[in-house]
């Protein structure tokens, strides 16, 4: 099955890949920039999001695997790859398991160690819309609003509710699966891989993702990795500060 993408410009390939809960069009604004640069932009929508098919199966190895038959698909080699999350997780085994196949990696606001299950508040909130009661958009947002207080991240999550029907609302990620595979979100980079070619790692100044003293673990699998904070901004960096996110990446691309 293939991955839903959508795709600006043309030029050397730029995969984008989101995080948790996240979306192609997360990336829209950011895509469109980096087609001026001389890319053909993939922004991709992962398995069990957005557009893209539902399954059973959900972790890392898999979406790897995605990822290596939409290049072959789409004849995609010397990638360069943006991975925000989730998608960096995925962005760096791809690049441990396949590096003939990327030019340049990024990762956004994710290292390669292991992370405890945290997204219990977002899913307790998604958990509790009824659908079958047939909400209303500021329905679903004010429930979900009782576990989940702040306004961004609901912002962000309720750009995956789209009407199924004309009268029935829905989200287009795989909520049954992601409560029974939550576990698969914060695996480790297997511990011997490693990536030899340019390696971006940008964090934000107030997240708590990518800390001072996880550098070492990073250099280990990333040799040639740089690391990059945006001030002032959380784990959705690209989002609240995207003018910084795309200068620090271009730079790193061109």
């Amino acid at each position: 099955m293939t991955l839903y993408s959508k795709i600006e410009g043309t030029g050397k390939p730029l995969l984008i890949l989101h995080g948790f809960f996240g979306m192609s069009d997360n990336w829209k604004t950011l895509g469109t920039q980096y087609a001026t640069l001389g890319y053909e932009v993939h922004m991709l929508d992962l398995r069990n999001h957005g557009r893209s098919f539902h399954s059973d199966e959900f972790n890392y190895e898999v979406m790897v695997q995605d990822m290596v038959d939409y290049c072959q698909e789409h004849q995609l080699k010397n990638i360069d790859i943006i991975g925000h999350s989730m998608g960096g997780k995925v962005a760096m085994l791809l690049a441990v398991e396949h590096p003939d196949l990327i030019n340049k990696l990024i990762v956004a606001d994710i290292g390669p160690k292991y992370y405890a299950p945290h997204h219990q508040d977002i899913l307790a909130g998604l958990n509790a819309v009824d659908f079958s009661k047939k909400p209303s958009r500021t329905e679903v947002d004010t429930i979900v609003a009782q576990h989940i207080p702040d306004f961004g991240t609901r912002q962000f999550l309720m750009k995956s509710l789209y009407w199924q029907t004309p009268e029935q609302l829905a989200f287009r990620f795989n909520l049954t699966v992601f409560n029974k595979e939550i576990e698969q979100i914060g695996t480790a980079l297997p511990e011997n891989a490693h990536f030899d070619k340019p390696t971006l790692f940008i964090r934000g100044g107030n997240s708590k993702y990518i800390k001072d003293e996880d550098w070492a673990g990073i250099e280990q699998h990333f040799p040639k990795a740089v690391l990059e904070t945006i001030p002032n901004v959380g784990h959705w960096l690209h989002a609240e500060n995207p003018k910084m996110f795309f200068e620090i990446t271009s730079r790193f691309l061109i």
